[in-house]
């Protein structure tokens, strides 16, 4: 297994999108419980949480805006430039809204649920025309 990936052809080429089956909630608060996330970021207006339905749910959360995580498996450098601009481009075009969140290994891409399976497409497509 090489080392991370980080010129933007072999990024996009290499991205190899996975889709998740979970539905997921961006939520917000000021003290809110941290457990159960998939990710947690502090900003001054509060703490963003992103949490699977269920806990959503059960904490009492506004789950009006269901998204899919759709997973670039390439472990992207985090100095590399280009991908994130490349699927938010590319799902901009399709008329669909993303947010990105990038970790230590992989970048996730967040979409409206019912967007996810053309996200999906859509992202599976750029990778095989860029590594045409």
């Amino acid at each position: 297994m090489g080392g991370p990936v980080k010129d933007r052809a072999g990024m996009i080429s290499g991205m190899a999108p996975e889709l998740d089956d979970t539905i997921w909630h961006f939520c917000t608060g000021r003290e809110v419980d941290p457990s159960g996330a998939l990710a947690v970021f502090e900003e001054a207006e509060g703490r963003s949480l992103v949490l699977p339905d269920d806990l959503a749910e059960l904490r009492g959360f506004d789950r009006s805006l269901p998204m899919a995580r759709i997973t670039l498996r390439v472990h992207s450098a985090l100095d590399g430039v280009g991908l994130t601009a490349a699927v938010a481009g590319a799902l901009a075009e399709a008329g669909i809204p993303c947010n990105m969140i990038a970790a230590y290994h992989h970048d996730h891409a967040f979409v409206p649920w019912e967007t996810r399976v053309q996200a999906f497409e859509t992202l599976q497509r750029l990778s095989q025309e860029a590594g045409a």
